[in-house]
């Protein structure tokens, strides 16, 4: 097992490498960059995508930087004091092996546009991604569990039917979709305020005792937590019956019944291990995929100031220190995370050998 872990670490490397390359070479064929942003800003036009369309077309035009800086109003020596600050004198393949041995040694630099560094943006940001990403994937694993279980030892009846129809049309609501429903219909949209809807907080926390901080928490985040996991708790228990109906089934089971145990020694004694590994396992990629996995609308919808607003707004805003410290941060944890579910496959069931695969 540690010549197989020593070669998915190993193999870490070249697939961290070839996604920064493939996105750093991409980044060089977008229009637009930092140094746009702030020409637009100076010149007054705030918006990063007037340089992306309108800008860009100017010297799309002219054929020429100089003739470029000339229409905005802006001389050369400024435009090169600010492509030095940001080090855009330099050639990409300099810029880009600079970028990847501050990234080696852990350090991220400073956000173009906020002073502030990236692991301390990223921090200021996580509680909220984390609440989001934790509740709502141990959510998921209590409900959908239990009830892919259920589903699997009746299936075929009634609650198996009407369950199956509730299921398919959770996974086919779009999250952001049920999330407006949501604040329609309980968060003052047009007719229950019950709940509130911005921050994870209200105004005057600190005041309150330990169980009113906590049921404050909890009733701040009880709608985009609903949101969040309608569609994950439709796959998960579906997962479930699926791995159980087929443990069910095999010839095991049919000799533990055989040989005179009851239907739930059979199901929680012999089936429930093997069924649920595949579930169980999967638990640090499901959460790490929750955790970074494009909460954005959620967020905006709800005034939640997380991970997901932070990328996208460092992605307008061409805020290249945040956009790649980020990647390759969550990038580097989300392929540790593979790892650690290929050992909790082991964990669970012993008899799997990835190394006698190899």
């Amino acid at each position: 097992m540690g010549a197989y872990i020593l070669r998915r670490l190993l193999l870490v490397i070249p697939t961290l490498l070839g996604i920064m390359i493939i996105n750093f070479t991409l980044i060089q064929f977008v229009p637009g960059g930092p140094v746009e942003t702030i020409i637009a800003r100076l010149e007054g036009g705030g918006d990063v995508f007037e340089s992306i369309s309108g800008g860009g077309s100017e010297l799309a035009e002219t054929g020429s930087e100089s003739e470029y800086v000339g229409a905005r109003g802006l001389p050369q020596d400024f435009i090169e004091e600010l492509e030095r600050e940001f080090g855009f004198d330099k050639p990409p393949l300099e810029r880009f092996l600079n970028m990847m041995w501050n990234y080696v040694r852990f350090d991220f630099g400073e956000s173009y546009f906020r002073s502030i560094s990236v692991v301390d943006l990223v921090l200021e940001k996580l509680p909220v991604s984390l609440t989001l990403g934790l509740w709502t994937t141990l959510l998921a694993y209590l409900v959908s569990i239990p009830l892919g279980i259920k589903k699997a030892v009746r299936d075929g009846s009634k609650f198996d039917t009407w369950t199956s129809g509730v299921i398919i049309v959770g996974y086919a609501i779009p999250g952001f979709l049920f999330a407006l429903l949501l604040i329609v219909l309980f968060a003052g949209g047009s007719y229950w305020r019950i709940f509130p809807l911005r921050g994870l907080t209200s105004d005057g926390f600190e005041d309150l005792s330990a169980i009113g901080k906590v049921l404050d928490y909890l009733w701040h985040i009880t709608l985009p937590i609903t949101a969040m996991m309608i569609s994950g708790f439709a796959t998960l228990t579906l997962l479930t019956k699926n791995s159980f109906l087929d443990e069910v089934r095999k010839q095991y089971v049919m000799t533990a019944k055989a040989k005179g145990l009851t239907e739930k020694a059979v199901l929680y004694g012999h089936v429930f291990r093997n069924a649920m590994l595949i579930v169980v396992a999967g638990f640090p990629a499901a959460f790490i995929g929750v955790f970074f996995g494009g909460s954005l609308i959620i967020e905006t919808l709800f005034s939640l100031d997380g991970l997901g607003r932070l990328g996208f707004e460092a992605a307008v805003a061409r805020d290249y220190p945040v956009v790649f410290g980020t990647l390759f941060a969550f990038t580097l944890l989300g392929l540790i995370i593979g790892i650690i579910s290929d050992l909790m496959y082991v964990f669970i069931d012993p008899r799997i050998d990835f190394e006698g695969r190899g």
